[in-house]
């Protein structure tokens, strides 16, 4: 059995206030764990960001994946089904527990305006599933409950209470104990403790990394260049209303922009094609043609850097087929080009050693095995281009609820752990 590094960032979550608010600042560490995996890793748990929180009365602790591509927030409850070595909510533990029932408004599809279906249970309870991109999904019953910030309390708090799961990798994370979702949707944990704006910034490495939830500013950070959050009027049916849609413009490796048609970057007649930013996926992946264009324009200005792994049988996750064989006297790869995504009003750019990614366990003889960090999102079903928390580390990016936009800014992150004091 192969085995793959599990960065798990354990962000250091700063909650800046309304004045009106009790809300209180919590500091967490960042840790690196490493567990087993098959080599057909799930792109979407590979490497997670996660924050730590208290739930219940009295409370428990748990680690929730931080991530901006879904709505609900979620706990994997207590239940024998679970293997002991899993950490899970007990909500029998808690007093301030309370499922919906499914006369509650809250359990109206109509009333709710959820992307996620429910249904009425034999106990008559609210019942959901949720499922996600790497066909993984969780199972359970919606609830309300006390969420802790610091030393605050936000009671009757909606999740859900997920009684199974499955995940597509062998084993399930064996350090959360589910997920917040932070998307734009009505139920989703900012919306729901109502922040106006939060920001974060990815490290490299085991560096700490830093959420802020409110309306704050921090005068060290360069000037933020905006992109709007595209929004559309009527549903379509692949399009995510409630996802951090931008529009992507272009794609520049070193100072070449690809030709690209401008219908390949805008999305299509029935929403497929949109441009996610996503925390809760590593990496990024883009549409077939464009991914061609990029995979294309790469192995010609890298030709005689790097040698292209001769192995058509080798796909690194499902949607990643340009890899390389890297020789042990290799110390770095600040000779290969950079990427820059382009958006309206702003742009991110992936530095040259963000650009390949090491595969742990594969080897050639005595070189390892890098492959490229974009990869194909059609062949992984997704009609979108997303993009991943890999390219957003050293990067400042606020999320701007109240005036419909994202904002970037590169910056040392581990620096701003420092002005921050952590």
């Amino acid at each position: 059995m192969a085995y793959i590094y599990i960065f798990t960032f354990h962000l250091v979550l700063f909650i800046f206030l309304q004045p009106n608010s009790a809300l209180e600042t919590l500091i967490l560490p960042l840790k690196t764990q490493l567990m087993p995996s098959p080599n057909n890793i799930s792109f979407h748990r590979n490497v997670s960001l996660t924050v730590s929180l208290t739930v219940g009365t009295p409370p428990q602790k748990v680690v929730m994946v931080l991530d901006t591509g879904s709505e609900l927030s979620w706990l994997r409850c207590n239940n024998p089904s679970f293997p002991n070595s899993l950490p899970t909510f007990n909500p029998r533990h808690s007093s301030s527990y309370t499922p919906m029932l499914c006369s509650s408004p809250a359990c109206s599809y109509q009333v709710r305006g959820f992307s996620v279906p429910v249904w009425c249970d034999p106990n008559k309870l609210c019942h959901t599933t949720v499922s996600y991109a790497d066909s993984s999904f969780s199972e359970g019953n919606l609830a309300y409950e006390t969420f802790y910030i610091g030393s605050s309390s936000i009671p009757g708090t909606i999740f859900g209470c997920m009684s199974t799961s499955f995940s597509s990798s062998s084993e399930e994370d064996p350090k959360s104990t589910g997920l917040m979702g932070m998307n734009r949707g009505s139920l989703s944990f900012v919306s729901q403790m109502g922040f106006p704006k939060f920001s974060y910034c990815i490290s490299e490495g085991d560096s700490s990394g830093v959420l802020l939830l409110g309306n704050t500013s921090s005068p060290w950070v360069k000037p933020l260049s905006y992109t709007p959050l595209l929004q559309i009027s009527s549903p379509l049916p692949y399009f995510d209303r409630a996802a951090y849609t931008v529009q992507l413009e272009g794609i520049m490796v070193s100072k070449k922009v690809l030709t690209l048609p401008k219908y390949a970057l805008v999305p299509d007649h029935t929403g497929a094609g949109q441009t996610m930013i996503d925390s809760g996926t590593q990496f990024t992946f883009l549409l077939g043609p464009v991914y061609d264009a990029l995979r294309n324009e790469f192995i010609s200005q890298t030709r005689g850097i790097l040698q292209v792994l001769d192995d058509t049988d080798f796909i690194f996750q499902g949607a990643m087929d340009l890899c390389y064989r890297v020789p042990p006297t290799r110390t770095g790869f600040s000779d290969l080009p950079t990427v820059s995504l382009m958006f309206s009003g702003a742009e991110i750019v992936v530095t040259s050693d963000q650009l390949l990614y090491q595969v742990a366990g594969e080897m050639r003889g005595s070189d390892s095995v890098y492959c490229f960090t974009f990869g194909n999102s059609e062949l992984l079903g997704i009609e979108a281009f997303v993009i991943g928390h890999h390219h957003q580390q050293n990067v400042w990016v606020e999320f701007d609820l109240q005036n419909s936009r994202i904002g970037f800014a590169p910056i040392q992150c581990d620096v701003a752990s420092l002005r921050l004091g952590v």
